[in-house]
């Protein structure tokens, strides 16, 4: 082999090893999405993948199926996303989230954690400014997360309904993590001495301001994870952040935290 040839090789095997590691798990075929697709977005058309516009990272093989970490992003000049839903395909129940984005968020960069119960597609359908649909989305091979037993000690309940957030500089905008005590019961966990399954109990909406203005809505429901924590890009204007969340319970959470620097 020449050396020419053997210099091709090696580059050919750099870029390999470059590639990110979204292509280890492009979505799969899907007859559960094919069912439920008009139902969740309302319409059978299917929204094209366009990573130009949005993508998702998620691990091929999640560590813990019960904290399953997801980040949907998008490129600096993105059209704006003002709605999006995450749908895990083979889920109890699908859904996982409805989310809506305030302007401070474009361009979007989000994380949170899910539960996934059996090998899955997971997708963040989005919905744009001009009312297009985007579609991004990752296989990721997980089993038995919604019935995980919660982790969160003896007492479930301990501090539930605790926030904390906190803001960090990050190119020229902040990330600001919110962070929500809460056992998230799915309705498909046992407890550990009855051995009776612990009734659903979630926390279903979140709302995150910024001195009045929206940053971040979410209704939610069985598949975030406990613990609820969102990892949200924003531009901070020096107002202080509001966040107000509800459980399936009526129990109503809110808390204040200070501003960021504009």
């Amino acid at each position: 082999m020449s050396a020419l040839s053997i210099l091709r090789n090696t580059l050919a095997l750099l870029a390999v090893a470059a590639a990110p590691a979204l292509a280890e798990n492009p979505l799969q075929p899907s007859p559960a999405w094919e069912d439920m697709r008009s139902a969740v977005i309302g319409t059978e058309a299917e929204p094209p993948l366009d990573p130009a516009i949005l993508t998702l990272e998620a691990p091929p093989r999640a560590d813990n199926p019960a904290l399953v970490p997801l980040r949907i992003t998008q490129p600096p000049d993105a059209p704006r996303i003002v709605k999006l839903a995450l749908v895990i395909d083979q889920n109890p129940a699908p859904v996982a989230g409805e989310f809506s984005f305030g302007p401070a968020t474009a361009p979007l960069d989000f994380e949170l954690r899910v539960r996934v119960d059996a090998y899955s597609d997971i997708r963040a359908i989005a919905t744009l400014e001009d009312g297009r649909q985007i579609m991004a989305g990752r296989f990721v091979k997980a089993s038995g997360g919604c019935a995980a037993p919660a982790g969160g000690g003896p007492d479930p309940y301990a501090g539930i309904g605790e926030m904390r957030f906190r803001s960090e500089p990050a190119d020229g905008r902040a990330m600001g993590t919110l962070m929500i005590r809460h056992p998230n019961f799915s309705g498909l966990q046992r407890d550990q001495v009855t051995l009776l399954n612990i009734p659903a109990e979630f926390v279903q909406t979140v709302v995150l301001e910024q001195g009045g203005e929206t940053l971040m809505t979410m209704e939610g429901g069985i598949s975030i994870s406990e613990n609820p924590v969102f990892r949200l890009g924003y531009r901070p204007n020096g107002a202080e952040l509001t966040a107000r969340a509800e459980d399936t319970e009526g129990r109503v959470f809110q808390a204040t935290f200070p501003g960021a620097g504009g």
